[in-house]
């Protein structure tokens, strides 16, 4: 699923805490954003429509949930990243990790921890 900026905005919105209404969307997102609620109404109307959240109707008041994980929007947003932007191949995000992003020792070590557990990770799959 591909979000724009306002749209993962709205969604980690959402993610922080559910169900929600626009109202409480916008209340977590006070001092980042200066949109109007009626564009919050049309940005979460639209998520409605990609399936990313469910909205129901409680009285006048619409309540929104997720449709979708947190991790599996990251997954697939990562999934673009590579196969779009990176013809494919992780060398360029790897390198951007490490040479660029100057992963903290905590990084670097649940990273090393993940390749040296990957065929074991791997094992537990059925693809």
């Amino acid at each position: 699923m591909k979000l724009s900026d306002a749209e993962w905005q709205l969604m980690n919105a959402l993610w922080a805490g559910y169900p929600a209404t626009a109202r409480d969307i916008m209340d977590r997102l006070d001092g980042q954003v200066q949109w109007a609620y009626t564009t919050v109404k049309t940005m979460l109307s639209r998520l409605v429509v990609k399936k990313a959240m469910a909205e129901e109707k409680k009285g006048n008041t619409s309540v929104y949930t997720p449709l979708v994980s947190q991790s599996g929007a990251r997954n697939s947003a990562l999934k673009i990243l590579v196969d779009k932007v990176l013809g494919g191949t992780v060398e360029p995000l790897m390198h951007y990790l490490v040479e660029e992003r100057k992963l903290s020792p905590a990084e670097r070590e649940k990273l090393l921890w993940m390749l040296q557990n990957m065929d074991q990770n791997e094992e537990g799959h059925d693809d």
